[in-house]
Formats: structure tokens, C-alpha cells, sequence
């Protein structure tokens, strides 16, 4: 199986575990970072941001006790089950969607014509391929394959 086949296989299993501790699967990633492969399983709650330490280890005790006895993965890995954090990144429809109405920091592929590679606007709504964007004040609008990254903003 290839990396993106664990992680549906993964997040599919990990879903009534994650149900059971109160929360939602985010996302699954089956990557490779330092040489090592880490399964990283991230959590979240309705409204988003009320992942508690409890709820994390819950879904990582009962999902790391079912992968051990059905054993899919080949490599060995280190599973890591945590929250998207604050600034979690967005780039599934559905993201776009739920955090309407939020800053977001965006990060282009090539400059715009004004020269900027990163800016922050408020995400008004997503139609499409294309989201639109408050900045000072005025609505825009990039194609979604303009952007390299779209995360949530947080003013620390």
C-alpha cells in the first residue's frame, strides 16, 4: 500500500474510535520525516478547538491496540494522534466552508501582481475552485491553485 491508502485506511478505522472519545478525525498522514515513517492522526471537536489530552490518548490507545492485532502497515512507524491546532491548515472543501468568516493567513505559489507571495485576509466563502476574500476592506478573489497554503490565522 502506498502512503496516501494507509492513511484512508487509517482514517476509516480510527473513526469510531474518535467517535467514542467525542471527537471527529480531521485528517491522516502517512509521512516520512527524518528517515523515520510517523502516522500522524489528527482530532477535533464541534465547534473545532476542544481536543482535550484524555481525548487524544483514548484515540490512540484503542487505534495503536487495533492496528498492533490487524497489523496493516508494513514499515514500522510512530503513531502520533493530536488536535490540528490553532492554526490548522484548510484545504478540503469542507474546510473552507466551516471556517468562513475567519482570518487566514495565504501563502501563493508565484508572487500576485502587487508582489506579494503571503498576505492575511478574512475568508469570506468558498464558490468552487475560487475563495473570496476580504482584504482592507475590499472583497478578492484567488484560485484555489494559486495558493500553496491556506491556514487558520491566530494573533498571539
Amino acid at each position: 500500500m502506498n502512503a496516501k491508502e494507509i492513511a484512508a485506511l487509517v482514517a476509516a478505522a480510527a473513526a469510531p474510535f474518535a467517535e467514542q472519545a467525542g471527537c471527529t478525525i480531521w485528517d491522516v498522514k502517512f509521512v516520512r520525516e527524518a528517515g523515520e515513517w510517523v502516522l500522524r492522526v489528527l482530532i477535533d471537536t464541534e465547534p473545532p478547538g476542544g481536543v482535550t489530552i484524555d481525548m487524544c490518548e483514548q484515540v490512540n490507545r484503542s487505534l495503536d491496540a487495533y492496528l498492533d492485532e490487524v497489523d496493516p502497515i508494513e514499515q514500522s512507524y510512530c503513531l502520533e494522534v493530536s488536535s490540528p491546532g490553532i492554526n490548522r491548515e484548510l484545504y478540503r472543501d469542507g474546510d473552507f466552508d466551516k471556517f468562513a468568516g475567519s482570518m487566514v493567513d495565504i501563502k501563493l505559489y508565484k508572487p500576485d501582481a502587487s508582489g506579494r507571495k503571503s498576505f492575511t485576509a478574512r475568508l469570506l466563502r468558498r464558490e468552487g475552485e475560487t475563495l473570496i476574500m476580504e482584504e482592507n476592506g475590499a472583497e478578492t478573489s484567488r484560485a484555489r491553485s494559486d495558493i500553496a497554503q491556506c491556514r487558520v490565522h491566530f494573533d498571539f
